[in-house]
């Protein structure tokens, strides 16, 4: 009998685009030989079309690509960041999911005015010429100047509505959160950790890192951390 086939799907943040969990994926695209997926949420990407996108279009959209992972594979894991630990939750309270990984997952709002703070430290970063290009710094600019109202809305009543539903989670989950998120507060985890309903989960803490823990100080210990929850068997 040949080995079970194991998919993943991973799941970016609001306004956001799978560059956000990019370092993951191709870990474990070169390390796994795994069904892997990481679409890109309505309205999303690198072009920002949010407007008249609707958070029910977001959620669909996440669940045709889990349906097809559990389809095809034997065992199936989701890993979400931000928003899309959100939309990773809910998805595991009405699917057979065998083990879920949220990063940053925003149980509560994202936090603009750290947001805005983070800025004004790339920009300063950007004159003393230590960033230049840099990618996330970019990003976050494009995110101020390009997210309509209707979206933000559309994203406080996700959470909304799935907070109350994550009690229901009963894979196992590892939930990992950067102590320097300013943007989804340290709470969240807490939150998380204390009101899902798994008999299986663990919190774990990456010292050095901000809201994009897989672009973080923190990288190595993030993949090490989930590699070894991902690789355990008998957790039951």
């Amino acid at each position: 009998m040949g080995d079970k086939v194991i998919g993943c799907l991973l799941i970016h943040g609001f306004t956001g685009a799978p560059f956000e969990i990019q370092p993951l994926a191709d870990y474990l695209q070169e390390t796994k030989d795994w069904v892997i997926r990481t679409p890109t949420l309505p309205g999303h990407g690198d072009n920002l079309h949010l407007k008249g996108i609707t958070n029910q279009q977001w959620v669909s959209h996440a669940e045709k690509e889990l349906l097809f992972l559990l389809e095809k594979c034997d065992q199936v894991y989701i890993i979400g960041f931000s928003m899309g630990g959100l939309i990773a939750g809910y998805l595991a309270t009405k699917y057979p999911i065998d083990k879920l990984v949220l990063l940053s997952a925003a149980a509560y709002y994202i936090n603009l005015k750290q947001l805005l703070v983070d800025i004004k430290e790339m920009i300063k970063d950007s004159y003393q010429g230590n960033i230049k290009e840099n990618e996330l710094f970019l990003r976050y600019k494009k995110k101020i100047t390009e997210t309509p109202i209707s979206a933000t809305i559309q994203f406080r009543g996700l959470v909304k509505e799935i907070r109350p539903k994550l009690k229901d989670i009963k894979a196992p989950t590892l939930i990992i959160q950067g102590e320097r998120d300013g943007i989804v507060p340290v709470k969240s985890a807490y939150y998380i950790y204390q009101t899902i309903g798994s008999p299986i989960k663990r919190l774990c803490f990456l010292p050095e890192s901000k809201h994009h823990v897989c672009h973080g100080d923190d990288t190595e210990q993030l993949i090490t951390e989930i590699n070894a929850f991902l690789k355990e068997t008998n957790m039951y």
